[in-house]
Formats: C-alpha cells, sequence, structure tokens
C-alpha cells in the first residue's frame, strides 16, 4: 500500500518509477491498502482506504473497472481468483464480497466475521473451494464455503490478540496467520 491515491509501477532493477496512473482519471482520494497482480501479471487489484476496488491493466497501468463504495468503509485487501474471473475483496465494514471482473458485479457476500480494526486479509483455500478471513473479537479464524457462503468452520488463532494477517499456500492445504502478538503460526 502507499499513501497516494493512485499505485505506481517501479522497474525493479533501478526502483525508479516508470508508469503511474492519472488521478484524475480515476477520482482517488484516499490511500491505496493492499495492491495484488493476478497470476500472468495482465491485472492489479488495489484495495483503497475509500472503501474502493480497482482493477487496473498491468501494462498500461489504467483503471479499466473501479467498484466505488465496494465496501462502506476502508477497503483492507484484494486477491484474484485463479483464473482472473473474479476479485475477493475484504472491508473494515465486516464483510468479505466476491466480484466479477467483466462487470464488476457483487456476487456474493461471506458474513459473520467482524474486522474493524485492522487491515484483515481474506484469501481463497489452494483449491478456492473455501474462503478464509479473521474474526477480530473473537481471535478467531474463519472460514465459509466459497459457492455457498455458508461458515463451515471457526478455528481459534492461538495468538495472544487477533491475528493481523492471513495467507493460504497456493498449492497445499496450508496457511499462515501473523498476530498483533508479534507471532507467526503454520495451519495444516
Amino acid at each position: 500500500g502507499t499513501d497516494h491515491p493512485i499505485p505506481h509501477l517501479y522497474d525493479i532493477n533501478t526502483f525508479k518509477c516508470y508508469l503511474s496512473a492519472n488521478v484524475e482519471d480515476i477520482a482517488a482520494n484516499a490511500a491505496v491498502n493492499q495492491v495484488r497482480y493476478s497470476s500472468t501479471g495482465g491485472m492489479y487489484v488495489t484495495a483503497s482506504k475509500d472503501g474502493a476496488v480497482r482493477l487496473w491493466d498491468g501494462v498500461s497501468a489504467k483503471c479499466v473497472r473501479p467498484i466505488v463504495g465496494a465496501h462502506g468503509v476502508e477497503a483492507t485487501s484484494a486477491i484474484f481468483t485463479k483464473d482472473h474471473r473474479f476479485v475477493l475483496s475484504c472491508g473494515k465494514d465486516s464483510t468479505v464480497k466476491l466480484w466479477e471482473v467483466g462487470t464488476g458485479r457483487l456476487l456474493k457476500q461471506y458474513l459473520g466475521a467482524t474486522h474493524t480494526h485492522l487491515r484483515c486479509q481474506a484469501v481463497f483455500s489452494d483449491t478456492e473451494e473455501f474462503i478464509l478471513s479473521i474474526d477480530e473479537p473473537r481471535n478467531e479464524i474463519v472460514v465459509w464455503d466459497a459457492l455457498t457462503t455458508a461458515e463451515v468452520a471457526r478455528l481459534r488463532s492461538n495468538h495472544v490478540g487477533p491475528p493481523r494477517w492471513i495467507e493460504h499456500s497456493p498449492i497445499e492445504s496450508a496457511f499462515v496467520t501473523c498476530g498483533t502478538d508479534r507471532s507467526i503460526r503454520f495451519w495444516k
């Protein structure tokens, strides 16, 4: 993320910015919390403090699909599915949402996990059958069925205080959590 409302692309060899979008083109006015590329690099997605989720062309850095008001408050994370057809977002409005990339249409909401203070993340399992996120006050990881949106499990995090980050392996049934207690937990 950045305090600036639009992402900038940098050359990894020189660490110089070589491309950035025009802020007037997208009416962005809040800092970016997270940037995630699709696996092909053809697109990237941003989650912003203004609640917007924006899809960008990975070559031209043009915003191709703004989802303004995706979350009523700060959008904290966004990630593509493996086939790049959908984006999963999470916000401080305690919602996890699945969006269609081609239209920007909201397809599903996953409810029941409270995240209002930390920049929590929602992620897919390795098979994309499940979605995982964090319930701050209960100090738990919540697992939903990706298709039905039904909550299927709650796992005690074993962190002292809530986890602040979760990341799932893309190739196996395992994930890690990072807590406000500065510890990392591996789950399998």
